[in-house]
């Protein structure tokens, strides 16, 4: 069936209960060819073909730039511009616009007189090994659980600098997020709708902005790290077009080339993404080993844990994930667990223990781990004097249980940038204590039972099972329905809203098992005969754009578009950087080990550097240095 066939989301729900079936299914994870649309390479190149004098922009109503009025800062010698919208017909004008800001290298300027320059690329202009042609463009996006991102409406350069000295052209464009309603419904696929049209923008005033359009960089924390990832993998994929036609995105350049919105690099801290499968992962990775609250013996919600951690096996034996050496990846029955063997299980085991071996290589005791998070975890841009502000930013908690399923957003952020960092998750060690040597935290990871053995002679571990880990270092911080909430209450429910109505069901796994064992749940506590129905009207909504729910979960999850087993195409961005804290609750580690699994299998795709650091949580974790030097290193070796 998969050999032949792509499977649509409707599709594989109809599988669940044939758990094992497709396992022996492999050579499946590819990537999907671009065919959909021209490639940022492409685009770029009919774009450089352009000579300067011929290259004046027909200005299209709200995406032509205005090359009269950039302002100037002499202090940290930058060029920029705010409030350019990048769209004809904008939903929410407030946040469909952006920011941007040239190191003044790069620009030959004319003082108008009035506090405005006429400025024009300046081809000997240089900064490092860049030039106005070169240098990469990045572009953040910080949407803490898929909120929005207001666009800039005053200048700053606080904690920009650092990009600024790179060489770096900066572009910091609003977008839409969930609990914005009406006209300016910001759900699911808005935000990356928006974040599109900024993209193409930017290649539809080529000639009039520095920097190499080629080599244009998305990077974000969380739910902005999803976004990012989403950004990064769905480059022109059809499944937009009527999203961008709506809100008249550019299309053509001045010359009829088509516009491109594939990007060239993706840096996600913590990606809270592939939500279509976010449920049943959750359950598998750490519910299934919980027993309090809302997975306490005697709940429904217990049973429902368990048959979404094993309805797992089906998705991911369907998706057909292979290892670096290209061995096929499955999911097995047997073991501490719901279907705890099998190659994919002995390939997330070993990914806790390089993560594990990886601390104890990086780190020098005594030890502190109050001591030891990095403060530096910005990346710098979300309030570039008028970004977001209070309870936008990634705080140490994004989420708090409160109730059944109500995880309420929480998270805030002092930062000025916009950006901020925690740690989250839960774990056996004691951050105020310090540990005089590598055996003595093993020690205190083991506690009674002991789930890692040490050999101190060579300084390395392993791991008897992902439950030992899960119950010493991940234990689930949200209740069942991690993500699509009993009471519709989960940031994620917002996301797959609509116009009218805030928070609705999404889930199709959820859907299926709600009524398919509605009797056996109603025989335990917390049951209400509503579900099933609630479930399964929620999710025949269609938003504004006539597209159903199961639309709109597709395109807007990466691997959606990296692997052969769904149906979406694409031009994937090569270049990938990921980054995530091991102890979070926040979601499966599987999240993020699944995509870099995807994206090295895809051949669009160059290079994945991917890690999971010990000791960390919901935050923009690095296992040494910080986020923002690492990304700034990153972007440089990816533009060489």
């Amino acid at each position: 069936m998969l050999k032949d066939t792509r499977i649509t989301r409707r599709g594989f729900v109809g599988m669940i209960g044939s758990v094992g079936a497709l396992g022996a299914t492999a050579g499946l994870f590819g990537c999907a060819q671009g065919s959909q649309g021209s490639s940022a390479e492409s685009s770029a190149e009919s774009n450089a073909s352009q000579s300067a004098a011929s290259e004046t922009q027909a200005v299209s109503s709200g995406i032509g730039l205005n090359d009269a009025a950039w302002s100037y800062d002499s202090d940290n010698d930058v060029y920029y511009q705010i409030g350019v919208q990048y769209c004809e017909k904008p939903q929410a004008p407030s946040y469909e616009s952006m920011g941007i800001y040239v190191p003044g290298a790069y620009f030959d300027a004319k003082d108008n007189g009035d506090g405005t320059f006429t400025c024009t690329p300046n081809s000997s202009g240089k900064i490092g090994n860049y030039t106005a042609k070169t240098a990469p463009i990045v572009m953040p996006i910080n949407t803490a659980g898929y909120s929005a991102q207001a666009a800039p409406t005053s200048y700053s350069a606080d904690r920009l600098t650092s990009y600024f000295e790179a060489g770096f052209v900066y572009v910091f464009a609003g977008c839409r997020g969930r609990s914005m309603q009406d006209d300016a419904c910001g759900a699911a696929p808005w935000g990356v709708t928006d974040l599109k049209a900024a993209v193409r923008a930017l290649r539809y005033n080529h000639a009039l902005i520095p920097g190499d359009k080629n080599r244009i960089f998305s990077f974000g924390h969380s739910g902005g790290g999803a976004q990012s990832a989403v950004l990064g993998a769905s480059g022109d994929a059809a499944g937009y077009d009527d999203y961008l036609a709506a809100i008249g995105a550019a299309t053509q350049d001045a010359k009829g080339n088509k516009l491109s919105d594939a990007i060239y690099g993706a840096m996600c801290w913590c990606p809270i993404t592939c939500l279509m499968s976010a449920d049943a992962a959750y359950e598998w990775n750490m519910g299934q080993f919980a027993s309090s609250s809302t997975r306490a013996e005697g709940t429904f919600t217990r049973q429902l844990s368990q048959d979404l951690a094993a309805s797992y096996a089906d998705y991911i034996n369907a998706l057909g994930l292979v290892d670096e050496t290209g061995a096929n990846l499955v999911l097995e029955e047997g073991g501490d667990g719901s279907f705890t063997a099998g190659t994919y299980y002995d390939y997330i085991k070993k990914r806790i223990e390089t993560s594990l071996n990886n601390f104890l290589a990086d780190t020098e005791f005594p030890y502190t781990p109050s001591n030891s998070f990095n403060a530096d975890m910005g990346a710098g841009g979300g309030g570039m004097g008028g970004g977001p502000s209070g309870g936008m930013g990634c705080g140490k908690h994004e989420r708090t249980m409160s109730g059944a399923g109500a995880n309420a957003e929480s998270g805030s952020s002092s930062r000025p940038d916009g950006f901020g960092g925690g740690m989250s998750g839960s774990s056996s060690i004691d951050e105020s204590a310090t540990y005089e040597s590598a055996t003595d935290y093993i020690a205190a990871l083991n506690g009674d039972d002991a789930w890692i053995e040490y050999d101190e002679s060579a300084n390395t571990a392993t791991i008897t099972g992902l439950a030992g880990f899960v119950n010493a270092c991940k234990s689930p911080s949200k209740s069942v329905g991690a993500f699509d909430a009993l009471d519709r209450s989960q940031a994620e429910n917002q996301v797959f809203g609509d116009e009218s109505t805030q928070g609705l069901h999404f889930d199709a796994t959820m859907a299926v098992l709600l009524e398919q064992n509605a009797d056996t749940y109603a025989a335990l506590s917390g049951w209400n005969s509503s579900y099933p129905t609630d479930y399964a009207s929620d999710r025949e909504f269609v938003d504004s754009v006539g597209k159903t729910s199961d639309f709109r979960q597709e395109i807007y999850d990466p691997l959606f578009y990296l692997s052969d087993a769904y149906e979406g195409s694409s031009t994937p961005a090569p270049h990938w950087r990921i980054r995530t804290g091991i102890t979070q609750g926040d979601t499966a580690s599987t999240t993020e080990i699944n995509l870099a699994l995807a994206l090295g299998a895809c051949k669009d795709v160059d290079d994945v550097d991917f890690a999971t650091v010990w000791g960390q949580g919901h935050t923009m974790a690095e296992r040494t240095g910080s986020s923002t030097d690492n990304f700034i290193a990153w972007v440089n070796e990816c533009s060489k």
